[in-house]
């Protein structure tokens, strides 16, 4: 009955977390225009996709982010046609934050403030750093082979992409360091932050 409980808690946190990716994507956004109709975006969504990897550990977050994020492409008719692929790069960044923080660090198993601050920063950038090198990369093979844009203009998404998604990545890191620091004492004491372990 209690991994029961833990798991519809967990389920319901990470709908939650979902919301808040799909808000801060859609509503906070800074949307870049480039030729074709397509665009790049400075935006903060993968900020909480990172954070619901450390709260809830690598699948739960990374669905989480893939989830929310997902269906605000679906909502966009410029980056609609991306949504599968936003699908799967933001579960990978999910998984590969979460394999660093738990699976490694197990920083939900640490009472050290030090340790577990240091740890969340090195998962946040490892996951960030896997979406600045492969959201350029994939977006380039995609746009090209899979919806046939002209390899001119998906090279030049693909580098304006590494740009903005380097600066997204930083200003992330930055953001869920702070706010997942900040509030999980809060959610340990209050009894919401649930062992990763008994939900993996």
């Amino acid at each position: 009955m209690e991994n029961k409980n833990h798991r519809i808690v967990k389920l319901m946190q990470t709908g939650l977390l979902a919301s808040l990716c799909f808000v801060s994507f859609t509503f906070l956004q800074i949307k870049i225009p480039v030729p074709g109709g397509d665009a790049v975006s400075l935006h903060v969504g993968n900020a909480f996709c990172v954070l619901a990897a450390l709260l809830l550990g690598g699948w739960y977050g990374g669905l989480a982010g893939a989830i929310g994020m997902t269906i605000s492409d679906l909502l966009d008719p410029v980056y609609m046609v991306g949504a599968p692929k936003t699908f799967i790069l933001k579960l990978c960044i999910g998984l590969t934050t979460g394999l660093i923080a738990h699976k490694y660090a197990k920083i939900d198993q640490s009472d050290d403030k030090k340790y577990i601050l240091k740890w969340s920063i090195i998962a946040s950038i490892c996951g960030l750093a896997f979406n600045v090198v492969f959201d350029p990369l994939v977006g380039y093979f995609y746009k090209q082979y899979i919806l046939g844009q002209p390899q001119e203009m998906a090279a030049v998404l693909a580098k304006l992409s590494v740009i903005t998604t380097l600066i997204n990545a930083i200003v992330s890191v930055i953001l869920v360091s702070f706010i997942y620091n900040a509030i999980r004492p809060i959610l340990t004491k209050s009894g919401l932050l649930l062992p990763v372990e008994k939900t993996n």
